[in-house]
């Protein structure tokens, strides 16, 4: 997916730092743009998930690729 307005790099990072570099990205954009972010934390998944059910943000895509697993996530 390459329609995104903001890319943040989590890779390397444990939880919950992951999700607080997510909720600062997603502060730097308006409504209904999209946020890249890039992790290597194996409860990624399961975190993202339940921090968008929460928040009513939209995640758009995942994509795996080795270790990386990386998120579209628009921004409610």
């Amino acid at each position: 997916m390459n329609d995104y307005h903001e890319e943040v790099n989590a890779i390397g990072l444990k939880c919950p730092m992951p999700i607080l570099k997510c909720k600062k990205g997603l502060n730097n954009l308006a409504k209904d743009q999209v946020l890249k972010i890039m992790t290597t934390d194996k409860s990624a998944k399961k975190d993202f998930q339940f921090f968008c059910e929460k928040t009513g943000h939209k995640i758009l895509l995942i994509e795996d690729e080795a270790e990386i697993t990386t998120f579209f996530i628009r921004k409610n």
